[in-house]
């Protein structure tokens, strides 16, 4: 598929889905958007891709927010429609059932930090600035940051990051636990493609059901929570992959996994 705000890219077990907006330091619109859902939706489909980097190109930004002419002009009903909108494609790449690793370099600012809350895991860049500025232009964070940047850095870290509107460094995101890696910025790509290959050399099953036990956690009691750990270590106990997996172990081997 030909894009024309991104480019996506396969490297089997990884896919690279690239904002590649840079005059405009990856901002995202409503096109971009668009583009992004459909880039995330091929890398869903296809059985060989078992990780996901996402990141923007330009080496200045990975996505240096919204595009403030398309937010000028929204109204009550069509301001709702929008963030609905970009909380979708979010929630689908949150829900995905493969990891997505968003790879930080530049400013990460209101989409654009949103977008990456939303990743399975964030690795940032030593000169990466992070922050949910939206309170700066009368407005809020639409696409998920009052939600999520709560549930990672806490309540007060939160309200002070989206009151203020200020960014903060790639070293506070990572004591706040709003990022989860720092790398030289010359190294990061490789260490978020290290990353990547060590989990997808996973079974797949096992890494979806995981973070499908963890994120149900989080909203549940502990009790609700051991209950859905059991559940899926119960349909890991029914996959080819569990029969494959116990067996290299035994045979002292490397394991092939079928995905089944």
């Amino acid at each position: 598929m030909e894009f024309l705000h991104l480019t996506y890219e396969k490297r089997a077990p990884l896919a690279w889905i690239t904002i590649n907006r840079p005059k405009v330091l990856n901002a995202l619109n409503a096109a971009t958007l668009e583009e992004l859902s459909q880039a995330v939706e091929m890398a869903a489909a296809d059985d060989e891709v078992r990780v996901v980097i996402l990141t923007g190109t330009g080496g200045k930004a990975f996505i240096a927010g919204a595009d403030i002419g398309e937010l000028a002009v929204l109204d009550e009903t069509s301001g709702r429609t929008f963030a609905q909108r970009g909380q979708g494609i979010f929630r689908r790449i949150e829900t995905l059932g493969k990891p997505v690793i968003a790879c930080i370099q530049g400013y990460a600012l209101g989409g654009g930090c949103e977008l990456a809350m939303a990743c399975t895991l964030r690795i940032a860049s030593e000169d990466s600035r992070l922050g949910q500025p939206e309170v700066k232009l009368g407005i809020l964070a639409g696409f998920g940051g009052t939600q999520r940047l709560p549930r990672l850095v806490g309540r007060g870290a939160a309200m002070k990051m989206l009151l203020t509107g200020a960014m903060v460094s790639a070293n506070e995101a990572l004591r706040i636990g709003l990022v989860d890696e720092v790398a030289a910025s010359d190294k990061l790509m490789a260490r978020a493609e290290e990353l990547a290959l060590e989990i997808a050399k996973n079974a797949p099953i096992a890494v979806e059901r995981t973070m499908r036990a963890i994120d149900y956690g989080l909203d549940h009691t502990l009790e609700d929570g051991l209950l859905e750990e059991a559940r899926h270590f119960g349909h890991c106990c029914t996959t080819q992959d569990k029969v494959e997996g116990t067996n290299a172990f035994l045979e002292k081997r490397a394991a092939v996994w079928s995905g089944k």
